[in-house]
């Protein structure tokens, strides 16, 4: 519930991010029409009708209860995939389940993703999937946010064995995602070695946890609030590990506001796109009603950009030439990704 409250604060505060140092060049004769644009996608096993994902945000009380079953709604709606937060407070607590659960019983035929920290057992895993019978595994790394958190973890021995344990003995899809403070080509490299194919690069952008965990704290440590690599970063470096070749797909989550947002995470890499912080506000401000004709206008600006830039789907966006600007340029030079190749694609 502080979560909650924290976050709601933070988002309102924040300003731009590096999605606007993405530029896209206009197509004058695209040669297509609107009426064709396409927004089905695909996020390794599992068919999208939209890239949009609505992210793992909460559970574990009553207020959360709400929240989900109202996402779930929204997700129903428009036929989009949704991921519950972390489940870890009912695989202790069975009195919190439903909390979780509900998000399956508005959204019965939906593909839905389980939640649940790298610390987690094998048995916890399955009990989270169990729980809301599931389509995949999240498996979050949130090492800062635990840093800071006042009750958080301090031992982070394990993680990558324990991802693959998981994945060995569950029967469906895992994802390994970040909850905002992005992934190196480095960790991403490690994850593909571990044979985990579905990432979830969680830059920053959109809600900072270590913000939300200092304002919680009675000792913050608010030198880290700018710790990570931003959603356009980690595309980037992700992107330098070549995914489609090795059959890695990518979500690019953290700082998504509007349609165009979308596009660009798509241009730069990712697969589908997930959203959070906004989606919170989305609930916690508006009617389901104007809730899906915000969806509907998402949706609106993605099928613009993609008709603008001369492309029917996502999966042909990752062609078109886009501009890295100012220090999203920078940081691509720094890191030895050449933003000429991305300017002069096509």
């Amino acid at each position: 519930m502080e979560h909650i409250r924290h976050a709601m604060r933070v988002n309102e505060q924040v300003a731009g991010n590096h999605f606007d140092l993405v530029r896209l060049l206009p197509n004058s004769l695209p040669n297509i029409c609107y009426d064709n644009s396409n927004l089905s996608t695909r996020f390794g096993p599992f068919a999208l009708s939209s890239p949009i994902v609505i992210n793992a945000m909460t559970g574990g009380a009553e207020v959360t209860k709400r929240i989900n079953q109202k996402l779930a709604i929204l997700a129903r709606e428009r036929g989009l995939a949704m991921a519950v937060g972390s489940q870890m407070a009912a695989v202790k607590d069975a009195s919190v389940r439903e909390s979780y659960s509900i998000a399956r019983q508005e959204h019965p035929e939906g593909i839905i993703f389980a939640n649940i920290g790298a610390e987690a057992t094998v048995d916890q895993a399955a009990a989270a999937v169990e729980m809301i019978r599931a389509d995949g595994l999240q498996i979050h790394l949130n090492v800062m946010q635990e840093l800071l958190m006042p009750e958080g973890d301090r031992d982070f021995h394990g993680y990558l064995e324990n991802i693959q344990m998981i994945q060995s003995k569950l029967g469906v899809p895992v994802v390994v995602k970040e909850v905002g403070f992005g992934m190196t080509a480095q960790t991403v490299q490690r994850l593909f070695e571990a044979g985990v194919t579905l990432i979830d690069l969680g830059g920053s952008g959109g809600t900072n946890f270590a913000t939300i965990e200092n304002m919680r704290s009675r000792q913050p440590l608010t030198a880290f609030e700018q710790w990570g690599l931003s959603t356009a970063e980690s595309l980037l470096e992700a992107a330098a590990c070549e995914p489609r070749e090795r059959g890695i797909s990518l979500m690019a989550t953290g700082g998504v506001r509007h349609g165009l947002d979308v596009a660009k995470a798509l241009v730069l890499g990712a697969d589908a796109v997930g959203m959070a912080g906004a989606m919170l506000a989305l609930v916690q401000n508006h009617t389901t009603e104007e809730a899906l004709a915000v969806f509907d206008r998402w949706h609106h600006e993605i099928r613009v950009a993609m008709t603008a830039l001369g492309v029917t789907g996502p999966d042909e966006l990752r062609r078109v030439p886009v501009l890295l600007l100012g220090e999203l340029g920078e940081f691509a030079r720094l890191r030895g990704i050449e933003p000429q190749r991305y300017a002069q694609r096509g």
